[in-house]
């Protein structure tokens, strides 16, 4: 049902070791909208499981979809609030398959409310153990513009030199990190993309997370975030889609994810450029099988598409099966963590 990739060192430690939770020092959470359902069954099982007796510090790092769970694993009770999330993500109803950006942004500001209640803000802020990192990109030039014309000729300028070169990215966007207060994340970027970190507070929570997952064209952007430069803020996967940089924290990175091929960037999709196999060297990544994504409604995973080829209450009914189907492979990482050794296929 799923397959477990690591970088040689994380192979290596494994193996001499075992697959124990206080190996892992970060974990990562991509981008990829509700492309993340088909992990829900592992991550209820991680968090509810596997992390669930924790005591030492654990940097949740995610952007755009990623960075919702990072919000909902840093609660107090990370099982409740990624089924909230799950629920109210699958079962948003948009007024036509082509929702303006504006109903967009509405509809998920409704959803962060249900995702945090009444104190989960100042959960995620204090938790000691878990610690939340939204990755946003700060856009600048046309990018950050709402004229949807304007915006499309940046974004058509940052498809172009990043099939150049990614670090002409840098021009463009500029990496945030918000985190929770006290955090130890500390990583390098060898495409030198500008990087701040922000501390996560009451005031700038909300427009942090939403910001990490406001696509360009599809969702307003978020203006002058509380803390941070004045600026036009957008989704943190266009910087960091699946990740391509180095966590210098000691210590082993748990990385669900939807599929075996992680790319660095957004625009970075449609390239057969891979990511660096040295930034994944001490990463775990665990994926559901190609077998597995065959037998679900459709034989694919879940994404942004079903809202406009699907009406709502087929689709509905088609996410909810997957979220039942996740469930075995909760439990065939359960199976694989109780057998002597765990089969590892190596990153290179």
């Amino acid at each position: 049902m799923i397959d477990i990739y690591a970088g040689k060192t994380a192979a290596k430690i494994i193996t001499e070791q075992g697959f124990k939770p206080d190996l892992f020092n970060a974990f990562l959470g991509a981008s990829g909208g509700p492309k993340w359902f088909t992990l829900f069954g592992l991550d209820k099982y991680i968090f509810g499981e596997f992390f669930k007796n924790r005591s030492s510090q654990l940097n949740l790092i995610g952007s755009s979809a990623g960075a919702f769970r990072s919000a909902c694993f840093s609660q107090n009770d990370p099982v409740a609030a990624i089924e909230r999330l799950a629920k109210s993500y699958s079962q948003t109803r948009y007024s036509s398959n082509k929702p303006t950006p504006n109903e967009i942004t509405t509809k998920a500001r409704a959803l962060l409310e249900d995702v945090f209640g009444d104190n989960g803000v100042t959960e995620i802020i204090n938790n000691p153990v878990f610690k939340a990192h939204f990755i946003v990109a700060k856009s600048n030039g046309l990018i950050a513009s709402e004229h949807k014309l304007i915006q499309l000729l940046g974004l058509s300028k940052s498809y172009l030199f990043n099939r150049v070169n990614r670090k002409l990215l840098g021009g463009q966007y500029e990496r945030f990190i918000f985190g929770a207060p006290n955090s130890n994340l500390s990583i390098t970027d060898s495409y030198n993309f500008k990087t701040q970190n922000i501390a996560l507070t009451q005031t700038n929570l909300k427009d942090a997370l939403l910001a990490s997952g406001s696509i360009p064209l599809v969702m307003q952007g978020i203006k002058n975030i509380a803390g941070a430069p004045a600026g036009m803020y957008r989704d943190g996967g266009i910087v960091d889609y699946h990740f391509d940089f180095k966590i210098n924290n000691p210590g082993l990175i748990l990385y669900p994810h939807f599929n075996s091929d992680p790319k660095a960037g957004w625009f970075d999709k449609s390239l057969k450029r891979k990511v660096a196999a040295e930034n994944y060297d001490n990463v775990v990544m665990i994926t559901p099988s190609k077998k597995f994504i065959a037998s679900l409604p459709y034989g694919k995973i879940p994404d942004r598409n079903d809202f406009t080829d699907l009406d709502a209450d087929t689709r509905i009914k088609y996410w909810r099966t997957v979220f039942s189907e996740t469930e075995k492979l909760a439990d065939d990482f359960d199976k694989k963590l109780n057998s002597e050794n765990v089969e590892l296929k190596i990153i290179e």
